[in-house]
């Protein structure tokens, strides 16, 4: 089971968790989503569309980890394309039926996440600008998957799916020097973007009905923490040690993120139980790879 595992990110998936959870409390709040069990097929469903997803990123990108990571399952022989191809689909299967339990409209946003998250392993990735963009819909798309818990109140805050998105794309863009390096420009502009998110998080607390704006800024100010030392030491050496290193915290982070959208939205009880998912995530990202 491991060569799977591998291609799964499991540290990954948690913090797709996260996005699930902080969807529900800007749309639920507080702790009444936690006796709804439609919240936890929400989470099956994230764990199918994300896991599907990125073992179908190593089956298209299967010839170049030849080359750039032959330690990989599929270059190293552990797991046959076929057999990552069948998987991915699998999963896939596995999170938009989930979805569909739900309600129509989970089930829809299902199917575009994993839409989304094909047309960015098979093509997206490797056109400039799309790419960081195609990347960033699945995450904001992810975000709405949570939010459509109570589907009738989607429609009154879509527009915060663009806090994943302008996040996502900041790390796609400097997860381009993984393997080689990186000149600084990119990394300039996703600190920029960094700083955008950092902005609008505050924002969404100092707007929230739910007196959080204290606890808003506690995880904000968190969040930054985790987020610009790495990026500021890729600024200073852009090899591609340093710049792994900073996506790599950018994912994981993707938790904390979640956890000041929920502390936010919702108060700093549930900012909490979000923020939980973080050592799990930790964990498992020492076991098993990340970018």
């Amino acid at each position: 089971m491991l060569p799977y595992l591998k291609l799964m990110r499991p540290a990954n998936i948690i913090t797709a968790f996260a996005d699930i959870l902080a969807g529900a409390a800007i749309v639920a709040g507080g702790l009444m989503v936690f006796g709804n069990v439609d919240l936890y097929l929400l989470l099956i469903a994230t764990a199918g569309l994300y896991g599907g997803g990125v073992v179908l990123n190593d089956y298209f990108d299967a010839e170049l980890d030849k080359i750039e990571r032959p330690e990989r399952p599929i270059p190293s022989g552990q797991v046959t394309k076929k057999q990552a191809f069948i998987l991915g689909v699998s999963l896939y299967v596995v999170g938009i039926t989930a979805a569909f339990f739900v309600n129509t409209v989970s089930g829809s946003l299902a199917v575009i996440i994993a839409i989304l998250a094909t047309l960015y392993d098979a093509k997206g990735k490797h056109l400039n600008w799309i790419g960081p963009l195609n990347m960033g819909l699945c995450r904001g798309f992810n975000l709405l998957l949570g939010m459509s818990v109570l589907p009738s109140v989607i429609f009154q805050n879509w527009y915060l799916l663009f806090i994943p998105v302008v996040y996502i794309a900041a790390i796609t863009s400097i997860s381009k020097g993984e393997v080689s390096g990186s000149t600084r420009k990119p990394l300039y502009v996703a600190a920029f973007f960094y700083l955008i998110v950092i902005a609008a998080i505050a924002y969404l607390g100092w707007e929230s009905e739910a007196n959080s704006l204290l606890a808003s800024l506690v995880f904000v100010a968190l969040f930054a923490v985790f987020i610009l030392p790495p990026l500021a030491k890729a600024i200073k050496e852009p090899s591609a040690k340093r710049i792994q290193a900073a996506v790599k915290v950018g994912i994981i982070s993707l938790i904390v993120m979640n956890a000041a959208i929920a502390a936010s939205s919702a108060g700093l009880f549930f900012g909490l139980v979000v923020l939980s998912l973080l050592p799990f995530s930790f964990l498992t990202g020492k076991l098993f790879p990340v970018t």
